[in-house]
């Protein structure tokens, strides 16, 4: 996205505050936004590596899990219409520092549960602060993009998925010394709130809104009247997501149910899924650059279907870590290239048209993982993963309905 062309006026205000600040400040502000997102990403993949131990902790059958998962989206569509008032009320610099303490916290909590209200009142907290941190977080991105005049939103973005990998690793020696989710859990959120202490300083200053800004921003319609490239786009942007909320929360679960991996292997479908994902995102520039992004995003269509049933066909520890990998390769570049191409969109501020494709998009990651679980209680968990499947063709057969795809 052309930054200079497409910011707001509230995104270029910092610009005039920090355009005398020393390049090495600059690089210490953008790498403490980067430990923001990891650390959210971190909180996320530390609970994500521990779902087949609670799971089965808590006696819950595959439709069980699949009602507690939906605690997690009705926290966040609870929180969805006043997050962005308390940022713009607040400012992200103060907001996101909240937000990612109390999505620790309530991180904490998943793992003292005894009873599964337990495990979904706490899960209903964490989808509350889960989405509060998110649009702090995303609005201290673009905050910071807009002063480095250069797209690098993909990078912030990365750091989260880098961080899905290292919750993995985590994860995995956790479970090597036996230590119990609730041990594993706590020794997470001292280690990010000592990296939140010495990061927090160095976010991008924002001030509070003025009570006539706040009081213009509540009478503004959160979406903008849908196009149909918008719609296509946020369609493209679901079938992603969906696979993506997937192998977040069933990963594990299908190496312990299906391919029936030892004890100590059942967080590498997980493991193999974030590195392909992180390192996707990373690279994800460059390869569309060379390449354009149609091509890229129908190859990304193919390699989520064609890693889906390779992970169907041959439930093995090899094969099916290598089709977990394919998912994760694939789905590292279509939400943000679908983002970048709803920026772009003639006729509307790029902020409402994100926010459009945005809300149509994370659908996905809301509904995806506790339907599945109902599917797998009715017809097994590999023909799940398979009806699954079948969103990555969508997407390589959608690409073609939006003509400002190049």
């Amino acid at each position: 996205m052309d930054t200079e062309i497409n910011l707001s006026r509230k995104v270029r205000k910092p610009l005039k505050a920090y355009k005398e600040a020393k390049q090495s400040y600059l690089n210490r502000m953008r790498l403490a936004v980067s430990l923001f997102y990891f650390s959210m990403g971190l909180t996320f993949a530390t609970w994500a590596s521990r779902i087949p131990d609670i799971k089965q902790a808590l006696n819950l059958s595959e439709a069980d899990l699949g009602t507690v998962l939906f605690s997690i989206p009705c926290g966040q569509l609870l929180m969805m219409p006043f997050s962005a008032r308390i940022v713009v009320k607040y400012g992200s610099s103060k907001t996101v520092v909240v937000g990612i303490i109390l999505y620790i916290a309530s991180m904490v909590t998943l793992g003292l549960g005894t009873e599964r209200w337990h495990l979904m009142l706490s899960l209903f907290c964490f989808g509350i602060s889960s989405n509060f941190t998110n649009i702090s977080v995303n609005t201290q991105g673009l905050l910071t993009e807009g002063i480095f005049r250069r797209p690098i939103m993909s990078s912030f973005h990365g750091a989260w998925s880098l961080a899905g990998f290292t919750g993995a690793l985590i994860g995995l020696l956790m479970m090597n010394f036996s230590l119990p989710p609730r041990i594993h859990f706590a020794v997470v959120a001292v280690l990010l709130y000592i990296v939140i202490a010495f990061n927090y300083r160095y976010l991008v200053k924002t001030k509070p809104a003025k009570p006539e800004a706040i009081e213009k921003h509540k009478k503004k319609s959160l979406l903008p009247k849908l196009n149909p490239a918008l719609t296509w786009l946020g369609v493209i942007g679901f079938c992603s997501m969906v696979s993506e909320g997937i192998m977040f929360d069933w990963s594990g679960v299908y190496f312990k149910d299906v391919v029936r991996a030892p004890e100590s292997l059942v967080v590498l479908g997980y493991t193999s899924f974030m590195v392909m994902m992180a390192s996707g995102r990373f690279i994800g520039d460059k390869v569309t650059q060379r390449f354009g992004r149609k091509r890229v995003l129908q190859v990304s269509g193919v390699l989520i279907s064609g890693g889906m049933y390779l992970a169907v066909f041959l439930p093995y520890i090899v094969p099916a870590a290598i089709g977990f990998m394919l998912v994760g390769l694939g789905v590292s570049t279509v939400v943000p290239g679908v983002y970048s191409i709803a920026g772009k969109t003639p006729g509307i501020e790029p902020s409402k048209a994100l926010t459009a494709v945005s809300s149509i998009s994370f659908l996905g990651f809301l509904i995806g993982p506790p339907v599945i679980g109902y599917i797998a209680h009715a017809v097994g968990l590999k023909m799940s993963f398979a009806l699954i499947g079948i969103f990555g063709v969508g997407i390589a057969l959608l690409v073609n309905r939006v003509k400002a795809i190049e």
